[in-house]
């Protein structure tokens, strides 16, 4: 039993502080918070390298520097024109790599995007609606895995994530739920925030599986070992990446409220 909890102690901890840096980074916004964009989004597309094409241990530092450079230089120019460089590191990575091309591409243009996203968004929106996806990724992860450790049952996608099951999945959603109570009781944001975070909370555990597809496909464990009992950046923030990518096509397509203290 223990061994179900051995890695507890250091999730938590590590989970704490990354918290936050994170919450100090949002309040802060601006040139702040776009740094940390753009140095997240780095370290993941540094990992994604390391991943699929472990050899190229020297690609993987200049891809890396070359995506937080392109993060942080994109927010000084005007909405859609940004977005080609944005795409200059997977360029870049499609011309420099040897192998697993397609799947560096995704993977890289989907951490580009959130992380510019991001940035942007707060910006825009103002600093709660970042610290409600936020909550809403961590509620997910946290209840997720209460859940899934105390009631246990079938899997959810054994193939992929054999950790996943559905009361943790199940888990997730309410916590999610609960977190759209919260902040409808004091935002404006209208009577579907509720089944919206948990449509959010789904969109994460979706970005979770589908980098525990990844490191099966690539046979690794953790995308790195950056983090005391979380592995990499990429294992910490695939659900934040999936959730960001969800709630800026729900951003194009719905009205969203600025809010702000």
């Amino acid at each position: 039993m223990a061994g179900n909890w051995e890695d507890l102690g250091p999730r938590l901890a590590s989970g704490a502080g990354m918290a936050a840096l994170g919450i100090a980074m949002v309040w802060l916004g601006g040139p702040w918070f776009a740094a940390l964009a753009a140095l997240v989004s780095g370290l993941m597309v540094w990992e994604l390298v390391r991943m699929t094409a472990p050899a190229q241990r020297k690609t993987a530092l200049q891809l890396g520097i070359l995506a937080g450079a392109a993060v942080l230089s994109a927010r000084a120019l005007p909405g859609l024109v940004a977005l080609p460089l944005l795409m200059v590191p997977v360029v870049a990575g499609a011309v420099q790599l040897r192998q697993n091309r397609v799947l560096f591409g995704v993977f890289a243009a989907a951490i580009l995007a959130a992380g510019f996203g991001l940035s942007l968004f707060r910006d825009t929106y103002g600093m709660v609606w970042l610290i409600w996806l936020v909550l809403v990724v961590i509620a997910t992860d946290v209840a997720g895995y209460f859940a899934g450790r105390f009631i246990g049952g079938p899997k959810f996608w054994p193939r992929v994530s054999p950790k996943k099951t559905w009361s943790g999945t199940l888990g997730g959603w309410f916590a999610a739920m609960l977190i759209g109570l919260v902040f409808l009781s004091f935002t404006n944001a209208g009577p579907d925030l509720p089944w919206i975070s948990m449509a959010l909370s789904l969109a994460s555990q979706m970005g979770d599986i589908a980098e525990s597809a990844l490191k099966r496909r690539m046979g690794v464990k953790d995308s790195s070992s950056l983090i005391p009992g979380h592995g990499g950046l990429f294992d910490r923030f695939d659900g934040l990446l999936g959730a960001a990518l969800f709630m800026l096509l729900v951003a194009q397509l719905v009205y969203v409220p600025e809010v702000r203290f």
